[in-house]
């Protein structure tokens, strides 16, 4: 039962493209001006590219796009052409005849017919063929197309949306992308940020995902604790939303003593970085973070109220009793004790 479940991560990058409209944008400006942008090119034709890292839901924004477009009642079709061999692509893409090369014994069509009023979305396009790139740039100039060992032409009516994470001026200044292509599918260009800058989303992000996971799993895991979601917005999330994705879905199954990656690197906490690279439990991580966090709270708070410590305790809004406790907890010395270390006397005011 546990290798199924755990065999199910790998569906995680799939989970990104089934976030509803309020965990796609959250609640952070930088999504809030990529959902004014996309509002507004939802109902035209125009082609779409959308740039970002890999893992900050790209293909869900074009689902979006998709659904609030003309050609919603028609088909999405995704094709990888990062993944699909050049070799293979032309044939996924235009589809071929019976007879057109060895091992054809059949009529297949190809995904470009298969968006025929809906939308066609060509995940990294940067990695396609160059000889691939001149054929679709054909097709968008005039919506025709043939498919392998055929004659005639064939037309097709659908929205384009494309997607990188690459600079894309980069690879047509070093000769990897026709410029001319660019020019066609970037009539209207869409920037996803990536998570580190969009943290205030990540307790919208990692409730959907546990709630999504509980039905995925069929099984019941513990709600959030504060310091849990203040840890996760600590990290920097390099894979992005796919990656808090996968955290999510290990929690689900192994509960608050999962594992943290070692993929994450580790850095001082404070800078947006994990306490530390190796396999520690979340629950103690989490832990760590917010005595790191309340230790720097309490000290900065002494030293604007000159270390009166009752003036600190209500400034802080916690009883005299607790702030001494969290002092000592935390390893901080009064001001009386750190001069007196340091060889002075305090006056009475002191």
């Amino acid at each position: 039962m546990a290798s199924t479940q755990t065999s199910q991560l790998v569906t995680a990058k799939g989970q990104i493209s089934a976030l509803s409209d309020v965990t796609l944008f959250g609640v952070a400006p930088a999504m809030g001006e990529v959902r004014s942008k996309a509002e507004k090119i939802c109902r035209t034709n125009v082609p779409v590219l959308l740039c970002g890292e890999g893992g900050t839901g790209k293909e869900a924004l074009a689902r979006w796009i998709h659904s609030r477009s003309e050609f919603a009642m028609g088909e999405f079709v995704k094709v990888n052409c990062a993944a699909i061999p050049s070799a293979l692509l032309e044939s996924e893409l235009f589809g071929y005849e019976k007879g057109a090369f060895t091992g054809a014994n059949s009529v297949k069509p190809g995904r470009v017919e298969k968006a025929h009023l809906g939308t066609l979305f060509l995940d990294e396009i940067a990695d396609l063929d160059w000889n691939l790139q001149s054929k679709l740039l054909h097709f968008l100039q005039d919506g025709t197309f043939c498919r392998i060992g055929d004659q005639g032409e064939r037309k097709v009516d659908c929205r384009l949306i494309c997607s990188t994470n690459k600079d894309m001026e980069k690879e047509t200044a070093e000769g990897r992308f026709r410029q001319d292509l660019l020019y066609r599918i970037q009539v209207f260009r869409l920037k996803m940020p990536p998570l580190r800058e969009r943290k205030e989303d990540i307790p919208f992000l990692a409730e959907h995902f546990r709630q999504q996971f509980e039905r995925q799993f069929d099984l019941k895991s513990f709600a959030f604790p504060p310091e849990m979601l203040v840890y996760l917005k600590s990290l920097p999330w390099p894979g992005n939303i796919r990656e808090l994705s996968n955290g999510i879905a290990r929690y689900v199954l192994l509960g608050p003593e999962a594992s943290i990656h070692q993929e994450i690197p580790g850095k001082r906490v404070g800078e947006g970085e994990t306490a530390g690279a190796k396999m520690l439990p979340l629950k103690r991580i989490a832990k760590g973070v917010i005595q790191e966090m309340e230790k720097k709270v309490i000290l900065e708070s002494l030293r604007a109220n000159q270390w009166n410590r009752r003036k600190t305790a209500q400034a802080l809004k916690i009883s005299y009793r607790a702030l001494i406790y969290k002092i000592r907890d935390a390893g901080l010395v009064s001001r009386r004790v750190a001069l007196q270390q340091q060889g002075r006397e305090l006056s009475p005011i002191e």
